[in-house]
């Protein structure tokens, strides 16, 4: 049995497309494209269950269409309309270095040298130039730059990401309710 620690997020199966049984993916990490390794994680009712792709084709740099093995009709695809879809860990360790997305290190916990444990990642925001890791701790969100010289060590074994940060940055919120001029 596949656990929730052997795998990471990667994207999303949409809608069907077509009558042979292609889906619409959208992805956040091409980790399937630069990777040898020939089936997906799907999560069907609680349990993480691998398919087989048969083939797949890029529609743009964060969609493609994918055709997975014994899934040969528009009915059999629908099943996996707004399903997650996830990449085992063991076969993104054996990327290249450098080749693994930022979404890999979700599920990671987070430790400053000075602050200590700043808690869980449970995103990261890429939409803009700096990349950020969204860290929950005691339901409250904390933006962490994902910027290499703020980054000391990785440990994969034990999920770990310890980091220095600067000095002033996890006290930015309280300035938020400061004066505003406007």
């Amino acid at each position: 049995m596949i656990k929730k620690e052997e795998v990471y997020k990667i994207g999303l199966f949409n809608k069907p497309h077509g009558i042979h049984g292609e889906l619409q993916f959208t992805f956040t990490d091409d980790i399937f494209d630069r990777v040898d390794c020939d089936y997906l994680v799907c999560l069907l009712d609680g349990i993480f269950v691998p398919f087989f792709i048969e083939e797949y084709r890029f529609r743009s740099d964060s969609t493609a269409l994918v055709k997975l093995e014994g899934i040969d009709t528009a009915e059999r695809a629908r099943m996996f309309t707004n399903i997650e879809v996830y990449f085992p860990v063991k076969h993104a360790e054996e990327a290249e270095d450098g080749e693994l997305s930022w979404n890999f290190f979700i599920g990671f916990r987070m430790e400053d040298i000075h602050h200590g444990p700043l808690g869980e990642v449970v995103d990261v925001d890429t939409t803009t130039v700096n990349t950020l890791f969204i860290v929950e701790k005691d339901d409250e969100e904390l933006l962490v730059p994902a910027q290499e010289e703020f980054i000391l060590g990785i440990d994969q074994e034990q999920k770990l990401i310890t980091v220095e940060l600067p000095e002033g940055l996890l006290n930015l919120d309280e300035l938020e309710n400061g004066d505003d001029d406007e």
